[in-house]
């Protein structure tokens, strides 16, 4: 009898003892789902942030976010923006995080070079607007209206750059003037308040290095901006820029390379009497 007494108490304590490791596994187990759970929640709140700052998932912000080493296709690591209104044209500019990119080269005299043409590519201004803040210019805005391309031809100190048109609207023109066809030239003389310059082209095929050279009357020729002359170039679409130097201090006589066939204006900048004058040539770069 008391053999089973004893039995009893010990089954009895087994069994309890049991529940209460049952019930200690269960509560940890719950506790720590729970804390997989809060885990997994904040993994899934912190991946969603890192997203919208990088500007994946929404159309507003793009790649503003993104730091500043990395690049887009083009390899530029700064954005230019313009914003106009009727008595001033501001441009900004910031790298890939959104700051303002402030330290500049001088550049042939100038830290800023600013190539604006119309749409058209009728109306061509080369201007240097004035620092009004980090990473700030402005110039007055003398413009009429219409559809326009701003070029910022800048050499930034930290950071890798190319030159991409900038397009924005002066006024409310009338959406009549979009679209423009340019034809080439049949004589590349051209006469601009009297001056006359005329081009040789050394080369009109693609992809091979041509010699742009320019006659005029030298004797009242002077240097602009640190240079014999200047020249600006657009595709017909414009949208590929060149602005070329002079080969060398002395000649009017310019070196480059068009790496597509197509059509090309061109703009020849030089300073006679103390005027500078553009002269504007179209000429067809054929292929190879």
């Amino acid at each position: 009898m008391i053999k089973w007494a004893i039995a009893g108490i010990l089954y009895v304590t087994v069994v309890i003892l049991g529940f209460e490791a049952y019930d200690k596994w269960f509560a940890e187990d719950k506790n720590t789902a729970a804390q997989t759970e809060e885990h997994g929640k904040q993994v899934m709140k912190m991946d969603e942030e890192a997203h919208n700052e990088t500007g994946e998932s929404g159309d507003s912000g793009g790649h503003a976010h993104k730091v500043s080493s990395e690049t887009n296709h083009d390899g530029s690591e700064i954005n230019a923006f313009v914003q106009n209104d009727q008595r001033n044209i501001k441009i900004y500019l910031k790298d890939k995080a959104g700051k303002p990119v402030d330290e500049l080269e001088i550049n042939h005299e100038k830290e800023f070079h600013l190539i604006i043409v119309d749409e058209q590519l009728q109306k061509y201004y080369h201007v240097h607007p004035e620092r009004t803040g980090k990473g700030e210019f402005t110039i007055e805005n003398n413009l009429p209206e219409g559809f326009y391309k701003a070029f910022v031809d800048i050499k930034p100190k930290n950071f890798a750059y190319k030159v991409e048109p900038v397009s924005f609207i002066v006024g409310n023109p009338s959406s009549s003037t979009h679209g423009h066809e340019l034809i080439p030239d049949t004589t590349f003389s051209k006469k601009v308040d009297g001056e006359t310059v005329t081009l040789k082209v050394s080369t009109f095929k693609a992809g091979e290095p041509v010699t742009l050279s320019f006659d005029l009357d030298r004797t009242n020729l002077t240097p602009y901006l640190g240079a014999m002359g200047h020249v600006v170039i657009l595709d017909e679409y414009g949208k590929e820029f060149l602005h070329v130097h002079p080969s060398n201090e002395k000649e009017p006589v310019f070196e480059t390379t068009f790496e597509k066939p197509g059509i090309y204006k061109i703009w020849a900048e030089f300073k006679q009497n103390g005027t500078v004058r553009a002269f504007p040539f179209v000429i067809e770069i054929k292929d190879k």
